[in-house]
């Protein structure tokens, strides 16, 4: 696919990433290519889709040629780029092929020339025009006329995307791009942040020099600008969100009060100050800040206010140096864009293998298709706050942190993590108190719970978090960065309970092997199940393969495959699975089985041969916690799989359990999971 625009500056990198992770997510060898770039210089947009999990390539194979080689011999620049396409073409089932910047003046016309690359390559257009400052009928008219040239040069376009749209007029623009072709058509909105400049990149437009705060924080980006010359009441009324402040430097005297206000958690939190004018701050401000922990980077300029402003209010971001920004851009692309009608357009083989990394990019389109609200108790923890950082750059679901406002915002603001949409509840909120504690007393009014005994519970956050699940106010709930197991998972036994039919919580996980997804349970909660349990276990497994888009086939584990074997343990599992056929006939089910019988087609044909399930099962029960923990760890280990959970499964509503060990990667995937087993449950 060849993505193109027919100027600059349309923000199309955004949309070739989100064709990369859109492909990424159903074939499993994907390239890049980069027909057109500036000499001297490596392409930050070219390396930022290198560097995307699952790409495979050097960065000088990926390059066809400069601007300098298309002017000196036209004819021949084109055959080197189709002769380098070609050296790559084999390796891949799909190449995402990135148009040109128009960063040179070109002869013939750099439109033109993109035409010509893509005919050569035999490469579909999706096409892609700017909606900066332009109506519906602009954005329009701008595509029919690069649409015209395209199809002049035989090129097969598949859809157009109008990028950086006004957010007012996204229904209009599709509207009128359907009225301008039949194809695929989208409008993704502007987005602040993906043109915002880092504070760095300010202080060099400027030639500023750090002075005070943490040089750590340069590189965050900076999404507005503030004039800072009145009085500090003023100032504070007209602050916005991760902007950067432009203040006097002889009017140092507002620098405490500034300060204040960034750290207060009252006021929103800027991005950093540029004191302009050259005046050293007096030594006594100075004392003032070695005082306290002053994270908030400052910088002093010899320019005066009004050419700082000029030179920081034109200075451009780019996309490509900030993870939070490609989040953020594969956020809008996903939300915007029908990911199954581009690859019907492309008319791409989908992958019959499933690799981590495909099943990775799935889950996250699960959950922002329909974003739920999962509370996470534990804000105290940097992990916690890291990672709720990320989850809202991806989108994949709205967050409730528990704790101080206040010490919370200051302390993701100190580490550079951006907050912005989380709701942050105080746990000390005595109307909530009140509330939950007398729901909690009903609940357990038959164990003699008193309202007394109930507010001293709710002062415990795992409960504080669970009730807030309970009476709907989130989704879900992921706890276990600091609290243990049981500590997690105990108020859900209380009073959330299990699903109808169920009687027994278990802990499954999604094995992700090199090709596949399986579902291992029970691994994680029960030591020694019943037939009654894991005939529930098994339930339970089959409804979380379902959710996760794994077709269950069910497998009992024992040591006996069939009629083959008696004793006591493969009588419990045989009985088992008589369970589920009673309970649930319509799933694929066998068991007794062994492992191999359940796995290898070929022991699968020797031991059952008329088994739906033997060969191919996808949902592993095993007959006790010992078997099963030590089987998902041994083929964690010596696989190579990654294994996410422990998923907790029977629950009417979802709460996850976290390791205590938990990497922020580790609580970001839980959550994703929990947001989708959200799904699952009708909340």
């Amino acid at each position: 696919m060849y993505v193109a625009a027919p100027e600059g500056h349309t923000g199309k990198s955004v949309i070739a990433l989100g064709v990369l992770d859109t492909v990424l997510r159903e074939v499993e060898s994907v390239g890049v290519f980069r027909p057109l770039v500036r000499a001297g210089e490596r392409d930050g947009i070219l390396e930022m889709m290198l560097a995307q999990p699952g790409i495979d390539q050097t960065y000088d194979e990926t390059v066809g040629i400069t601007y300098d080689e298309m002017r000196t011999d036209f004819e021949g620049a084109l055959q080197t780029i189709v002769e380098k396409f070609g050296r790559i073409s084999p390796r891949f089932d799909a190449i995402v092929v990135l148009g040109s910047d128009y960063a040179d003046v070109t002869s013939p016309t750099e439109l033109a020339f993109n035409a010509e690359i893509a005919a050569n390559l035999n490469s579909s257009l999706l096409l892609v025009v700017s909606g900066h400052d332009r109506d519906a009928q602009q954005i329009r008219d701008a595509a029919e006329t690069a649409l015209n040239e395209f199809t002049a040069h035989h090129v097969q376009t598949i859809g157009v995307i109008a990028n950086r749209v006004d957010a007012d007029i996204l229904d209009e623009t599709v509207e009128a791009l359907h009225g301008l072709t039949d194809l695929l058509v989208a409008a993704i909105p502007a987005d602040r942040l993906l043109v915002a400049p880092t504070l760095r990149a300010q202080y060099e437009a400027v030639g500023a020099v750090h002075v005070l705060g943490n040089p750590d924080l340069l590189d965050r980006e900076s999404q507005d600008v503030v004039v800072a010359a009145m009085t500090l009441p003023n100032i504070l009324t007209r602050l916005v969100t991760e902007a950067t402040v432009l203040m006097p430097s002889d009017r140092s005297d507002l620098l405490p009060g500034l300060i204040l206000a960034h750290h207060s958690g009252s006021f929103p939190q800027i991005t950093g100050v540029i004191l302009t004018g050259g005046y050293p701050i007096p030594d006594p401000v100075v004392r003032l800040f070695d005082g306290m922990h002053l994270d908030l980077p400052i910088g002093m300029t010899e320019l005066g206010t009004y050419t700082t402003a000029k030179q920081v209010f034109n200075t451009e971001g780019h996309f490509t140096s900030s993870p939070r920004k490609v989040e953020v851009s594969r956020r809008l692309f996903s939300e915007r864009v029908d990911a199954q009608a581009l690859l019907q357009a492309l008319e791409v083989e989908p992958s019959k293998a499933i690799t981590p990394l495909m099943f990775g990019y799935q889950l996250n389109e699960l959950a922002r298709r329909d974003r739920r609200r999962i509370v996470m108790p534990e804000s105290s923890d940097d992990r916690i706050l890291e990672s709720a950082s990320i989850l809202m750059q991806r989108g994949v679901a709205d967050l409730t942190l528990l704790g101080d406002p206040v010490e919370i915002k200051t302390r993701a603001s100190a580490m550079g993590w951006v907050l912005d949409g989380v709701d942050i509840v105080d746990p000390n909120d005595p109307e909530l108190l009140e509330r939950f504690s007398q729901e909690y007393a009903t609940l357990r009014a038959h164990k003699g719970v008193t309202v007394e005994q109930a507010r001293e519970k709710m002062k415990d956050l795992s409960y504080f978090g669970t009730m807030m699940v309970h009476l709907g106010l989130a989704d879900g709930m992921v706890s276990g960065a600091i609290n243990t197991t049981a500590n997690t998972i105990r108020p859900s036994l209380e009073f959330i309970k299990t699903k109808p039919g169920v009687k027994v919580v278990s802990g499954s996980f999604l094995m992700c092997m090199p090709d596949r997804v399986h579902v291992y349970a029970d691994c994680a909660v029960n030591p020694d199940p019943t037939a009654e349990q894991l005939a529930d276990i098994a339930i339970s497994s089959a409804e979380t393969a379902l959710a996760f888009g794994i077709e269950p086939r069910v497998a009992m584990l024992s040591y006996s495959t069939g009629s083959s074997g008696s004793g006591a343990d493969v009588d419990k599992v045989r009985q088992a699975t008589d369970l589920v056929r009673e309970r649930r006939p319509d799933l694929a089910l066998e068991g007794p089985i062994q492992f191999d019988a359940a796995v290898d087609p070929d022991v699968a044909r020797t031991k059952l041969p008329n088994s739906a399930v033997a060969g191919k099962a996808t949902v592993f029960i095993f007959p006790d916690l010992n078997t099963g923990n030590n089987t998902y760890k041994a083929v964690q280990r010596s696989s190579g799989a990654v294994a996410i959970g422990p998923i907790l499964q029977g629950l009417k509503k979802a709460v996850n359990d976290l390791s205590r060990g938990a990497l922020v990667e580790d609580i970001v995937n839980t959550v994703v999971i929990t947001a989708i087993q959200a799904q699952s449950d009708g909340n």
